[in-house]
């Protein structure tokens, strides 16, 4: 069954809370990948892994068709696959509820710093709840 947990957001501070997730559930022994909106965002979250934190480091590969990512621990995508076969999803934006299925644990954000964004985070939380999920916050 899949876990969806929400991180409350009250600054626009996704990048680096994306970082840290994907470091924790790393450190965790788990295989992350990390949904991002387009490809612009996908090179600057994969540029900023590098350098978000001194001394951390965060073995990830952008998947951008080009580069083999079925043994990396963290992979960024702006498409819903999972070529790295993770049970960890980290949402960077919204996806369908058939591609959350696939997962152990799926992480969202509850963007409460813009009330547009706050209202979206409470319908897909209302969502995740009408289909079982059982969403609570991390």
């Amino acid at each position: 069954m899949t876990v969806v947990k929400f991180v409350k957001l009250e600054r626009q501070e996704k990048t680096r809370l994306l970082c840290r997730l994907a470091e924790e559930q790393f450190s965790a022994g788990k295989r992350v990948l990390v949904l991002v909106q387009d490809d612009n965002q996908a090179v600057s979250l994969d540029r900023f892994m590098w350098t978000w934190e001194k001394g951390a480091f965060l073995p990830h590969a952008f998947n951008n068709g080009s580069v083999d990512c079925l043994e990396e621990p963290i992979v960024i995508t702006v498409r819903e696959d999972n070529p790295n076969g993770a049970p960890v999803l980290i949402m960077g934006r919204p996806c369908s509820l058939t591609y959350i299925r696939r997962f152990e644990l799926v992480i969202d954000f509850a963007e409460v710093y813009d009330r547009q964004l706050a209202e979206l985070s409470r319908e897909r939380f209302r969502q995740y709840r009408e289909h079982g999920f059982n969403p609570h916050m991390y």
